[in-house]
This record gives C-alpha cells, sequence and structure tokens, in this order.
C-alpha cells in the first residue's frame, strides 16, 4: 500500500453512479463492471464502489462480479451486520468503512471512530483476520485520527467534503491547512493515506500536491465526464491531472 518515494498517487474510480443511471431503468446497461475494466485500462489503480443498505445502485450481485473483474476492489460500506456479511463473503482487496444515512444524497462526514470504537475494533481484527485490508473514512481531525491508529486500521481516508463545498478562497484555504495538518500526523502514526469526496477536475490539484497522501478515491465527477468524453478519456484526465500537479509540488519542494 505505501507509495514508494512519494511521486506516484493512485487513482481509485468509484463506479457508483454507472448503476445509479442502470437502476433508473432496472435495466442491464449500463455497466459497472464494463465501467471498471475500462477505468484500469485508462489507468485507475483500483476500482470503488458503496454497497449502501438500501442498494440504491451498487447490488451485491455487482460487488460479487467486480470482485472477479478488475486487479482492486475497495467497498465502501456501513458497519451493518448484513453488510459486513456480503463482505467477508465476497473478500474485496480493501474495505472503507464509512457514516451511512438512509436518507442522505451522498455520504456527509467521516466515521466517529472515537463513538464507535467499541464496534470498530472487533470489525477490524476481523477483516484483517479474513485478508482484507480495512480502512476508516474519517474527518481530517487529531482525535479521530489517532483513535484509527489505536484501533489498528492500518489505512485512513481523509474526508475532503468540506474543502470541495469551501465557498470562499479563505475558507478553502482554511480546510487545505486542515487537510495537510491531518496527513502530517497520519504519516508520522504510520498509516497509509487516501483521500476523497467531492473532488473533480477544478480541486482536486492542491489536493494532489499534498506528499503524505497516497491515494484519490474520486466518483461523481469522473462519471459525469464521461458523458461527455468517454470514460477512458475521463479517467485518463484525470490521471494526468493528479500526475502533473504531484511532479509540480515536488519540483517546488
Amino acid at each position: 500500500m505505501r507509495a514508494q518515494d512519494g511521486r506516484v498517487m493512485r487513482l481509485g474510480v468509484n463506479v457508483d453512479h454507472i448503476a445509479t443511471i442502470r437502476q433508473a431503468r432496472r435495466g442491464r446497461h449500463p455497466d459497472p463492471i464494463e465501467a471498471g475494466h475500462v477505468a484500469e485500462r485508462a489507468g485507475a489503480s483500483s476500482i470503488v464502489c458503496h454497497l449502501r443498505e438500501d442498494r440504491r445502485h451498487i447490488q451485491d450481485e455487482d460487488v460479487r462480479k467486480l470482485r472477479a473483474a478488475v486487479s482492486r476492489l475497495n467497498l465502501e460500506m456501513s458497519i451493518a451486520r448484513d453488510i459486513v456479511a456480503v463482505a467477508l463473503e465476497v473478500g474485496p482487496q480493501q474495505v472503507t468503512l464509512v457514516p451511512e444515512r438512509r436518507q442522505e444524497l451522498t455520504t456527509e462526514g467521516g466515521l466517529d471512530v472515537v463513538k464507535l470504537r467499541r464496534r470498530l475494533g472487533p470489525l477490524i481484527e476481523r477483516f484483517r483476520g479474513a485478508g482484507i485490508i480495512p480502512s476508516l473514512f474519517i474527518n481530517p481531525v487529531a482525535t479521530q485520527i489517532r483513535a484509527a491508529r489505536q484501533l489498528g486500521a492500518p489505512v485512513i481516508e481523509l474526508h475532503t467534503g468540506r474543502y470541495a463545498e469551501a465557498i470562499s478562497a479563505t475558507a478553502r484555504g482554511r480546510e487545505l491547512a486542515a487537510l495537510r495538518k491531518a496527513s502530517q500526523l497520519a504519516a508520522a502514526l504510520g498509516l497509509t493515506i487516501a483521500a476523497g469526496h467531492g473532488l473533480d477536475y477544478e480541486n482536486t490539484g492542491a489536493i494532489a500536491q499534498i506528499p503524505e497522501i497516497e491515494e484519490l478515491n474520486i466518483g461523481f465527477s469522473i462519471i459525469t465526464r464521461a458523458l461527455a468524453v468517454g470514460m477512458d478519456e475521463a479517467v485518463r484526465q484525470m490521471v494526468r491531472l493528479i500526475a502533473e500537479q504531484r511532479v509540480d509540488a515536488l519540483q517546488a519542494a
């Protein structure tokens, strides 16, 4: 999981909203498995999907097919018992534990690791025992990062939603500083760091320049870009953007 020299930043492509379009007609197309294949060929390091409790987009069978079809599957999931059972049955390479409310349009914040530590600790052990890498999706807050480390989670994903949604330059700068500080702390604690939520072709560059972050997980903006230029080109554009920003940051350092 660890990047070798800080130069390479991986991209995980979330295919949930391919399934959202399919579920509008309850048909077979477009196919998130095909989208996963295309994204991998275009340079994605992993394919991400979120099996929600209400099954609003990704279905159980999608998870099984993606596990068999792609090189690396990162399953986003709540800690609900039936979802945990699916994850343990399918055995993705990684699970990312996220908070979930039925009414939300998309994930609204990070998991409260401090509050849920008694439930999360045994789950992390179960996943690690099954050979699945557990990651915790958390806000860029020191107490949450330290709690994740104490529970034995090897990976965290920093929630970038507040940064992405910031309206003013001042607010955006404040959120970016919080992400930088959180990344430095997590790296000092030996955690592998990913980041995601709300990232697009305009705001990803600054996140890609944070050297401690090793992976970005992006879905909605890539899928919407794909409507205009195709999935292959949409992923390639994001891969190039991340790589260029990474190189620029290293040259400026």
